[in-house]
């Protein structure tokens, strides 16, 4: 054995690339979520908030779960299912079953902004679980939140009454949600989203059928086409996309496209709903961006000899 021959230096190991499908998931649910605040405005126009969210993750939750087992996906087991119960009230009960009552005062447009605050609550919840972020994404949160706090200056939530509370609430519900269901055991794959669709659509249908609402009136076309959309497009394949993220992605990133909805809910607002966008909208979208810039880069690689 050569003991004068130096060691080989360590290879540099090359910068990290976020792989396509990883790219695709965060368009997808940057671009389809952002969507689903106008869409839900328009079915709301003729159907019952309990009973819109009962169908939505019904069809969606149960179409997924049925091709999956199709494909041969194993049924969840026991805990499984009540995990996906827990976390599932909390996504689609809490989370967006809020944020629909909630836009039947306040308008589409600010509900996107105040949901925008969800990563905050997420990095708080890890925190209190014993899990540290690091400086650059808690900067990232910061900038986040400061162009959501930018974009709500001036907004009509003081006048909301309880819609803005439960506006407000829906962010944490969701952010708690995403926090236990990393922790708790849950499907693999889709299954995850499906069971917990499934067991989010059993209880708004028991809210829907508790509170009375109209359940046998027929909908407009243009609230038909919303709700199809919703299902489709907001539930099928947004929260596809979203639980890989949440498999693939540090939470920081996963969640960063709640800086990126409101952006796209505000356009989409202007464009079809001939809504003004002032100047500090423009600001606070490039507050937003910034942080969202942050949160995305990489992390620099670690010597493998340390």
């Amino acid at each position: 054995m050569d003991h004068d021959r130096p060691a080989p230096a360590s290879p540099a190991l090359p910068r990290a690339r976020p792989p396509l499908l990883l790219v695709a998931a965060l368009l997808t649910v940057y671009l389809l979520w952002g969507s689903t605040y106008l869409a839900i405005r328009i079915a709301l126009e003729t159907v019952p908030p309990f009973a819109l969210g009962a169908v939505r993750f019904l069809i969606a939750g149960g179409g997924l779960y049925l091709v999956l087992r199709l494909r041969g996906a194993p049924a969840p087991s026991p805990r499984e299912w009540r995990t996906a119960a827990i976390t599932g009230v909390l996504l689609f009960v809490g989370g967006n079953g809020f944020v629909v009552l909630g836009e039947q005062w306040v308008s589409s447009g600010l509900v996107a902004l105040v949901v925008g605050t969800m990563p905050l609550w997420a990095a708080v919840f890890a925190g209190i679980g014993g899990q540290r972020s690091s400086a650059r994404e808690w900067l990232g949160l910061a900038l986040g939140f400061l162009g959501i706090s930018v974009l709500s200056l001036g907004g009509e939530l003081h006048a909301a009454g309880i819609g803005a509370l439960l506006v407000v609430l829906a962010p944490v519900c969701w952010a708690l949600g995403v926090v236990l269901g990393r922790r708790g055991p849950l499907p693999a794959g889709g299954m995850a989203a499906a069971s917990q669709m499934l067991a989010a659509s059993v209880v708004l249908l028991g809210l829907s059928l508790g509170f009375g609402e109209p359940l046998l009136a027929v909908p407009s076309t243009r609230s038909l086409l919303a709700v199809a959309y919703l299902i489709v497009f907001g539930s099928l394949v947004g929260f596809t996309a979203y639980a890989y993220l949440l498999r693939n992605a540090r939470t920081a990133v996963a969640n960063s496209y709640a800086y990126v909805n409101p952006i796209v809910a505000i356009v989409l607002g202007a464009a079809l709903a001939g809504e003004a966008v002032g100047p500090s909208t423009w600001l606070a979208a490039a507050i937003i961006l910034s942080g969202l810039a942050v949160l995305a880069r990489p992390r620099k690689p670690q010597d493998p000899t340390r």
